[in-house]
């Protein structure tokens, strides 16, 4: 508890990014809960289309169930038929041009986290328009591939682990080193949220020696302890229903967007604080002085 007492550095740095987050963090949760609301089915739409290139338009489904494990259990159920309703209507070229149009729906929600960044770092954008545009779209594709090679390791690993299991019954140890394949998903999720860290960072500090890391390594666990959390609270309260109608589902899964959307923007706070290098007493103390 010493290395975070006031004065200290570790100190400075979180006050620093709770005073960021204070200050705009909770309008900027709110824009990215609507948006995340509003990107959820185009980006799927992409992911369909990329997939397809490869042949791995069964991955896309899998590519839906993957996403929908790391949310809350009601704010899956609630996206799950929808998603897949959009997927089997979107055939040819009619998912080649939802693929276009979801392309620059994804893309102005990373734009709109760049503009997050660069405000936490206190840096105006000045890179073209065109040049965001095709950052974004470059992040958003290289993603969908991430995760289909993701899935592909998965696969391979879980088919070791029952083969292991029913074929070479004394290697159970190592089937317990395979099992490891379990933590895939949050790998994959911290992986993801280090690429759209380091690609949405102020290319002053990207490419510096500057931590990209830790933001994205809160937000991970911020995320996973949300999708745990956020189902035991609601239990809690409840009335939901009651007050909402209908509604309930959509404004849970708002709520949820919006907690995540905090903690993003506490990760993008936190990476600006690590960037700074840390402030020199102005009271030096007294030395003699020789004339």
């Amino acid at each position: 508890m010493a290395k975070v007492r006031p004065g200290s550095y570790a100190f400075e740095v979180f006050k620093r990014a709770a005073v960021g987050v204070f200050n705009d963090g909770f309008i900027h949760a709110g824009n990215l809960a609507y948006l995340a609301l509003m990107t959820v089915f185009p980006f799927f739409i992409v992911a369909a289309a990329i997939l397809s290139i490869f042949g791995q338009s069964v991955e896309t489904l899998r590519a839906v169930e993957s996403f929908l494990n790391v949310l809350p259990p009601n704010v899956g159920d609630l996206l799950r038929k929808p998603i897949a309703d959009v997927l089997a209507a979107r055939t040819g070229s009619l998912l080649w041009l939802g693929a276009l149009v979801g392309l620059w729906t994804v893309g102005s929600f990373v734009e709109t986290i760049r503009d997050i960044f660069h405000r936490a770092y206190g840096i105006k954008a000045t890179a073209p328009f065109w040049k965001s545009r095709l950052g974004s779209s470059a992040v958003i594709i290289l993603s969908v591939v991430i995760a289909l090679l993701s899935f592909l390791v998965q696969g391979i690993l879980t088919a070791a682990e029952q083969f292991i299991y029913r074929l070479v019954p004394f290697a159970q140890d190592a089937a317990g080193w395979v099992g490891l394949s379990r933590l895939i998903p949050g790998l994959l999720m911290f992986g993801a949220l280090y690429l759209l860290f380091y690609s949405v960072t102020p290319s002053r500090y990207r490419y510096s020696k500057c931590r990209k890391w830790p933001g994205a390594l809160f937000t991970t666990a911020w995320w996973v302890s949300a999708t745990a959390l956020l189902p035991v609270i609601l239990s809690r309260l409840g009335g939901y229903d009651l007050t909402y109608g209908s509604l309930a589902g959509v404004v849970i899964m708002l709520l949820f967007f919006y907690v995540i959307g905090l903690g993003l923007v506490f990760g993008a706070h936190l990476n600006a604080a690590l960037a700074e290098p840390p402030e020199t007493t102005l009271e030096q103390p007294a030395t003699d002085m020789q004339v």
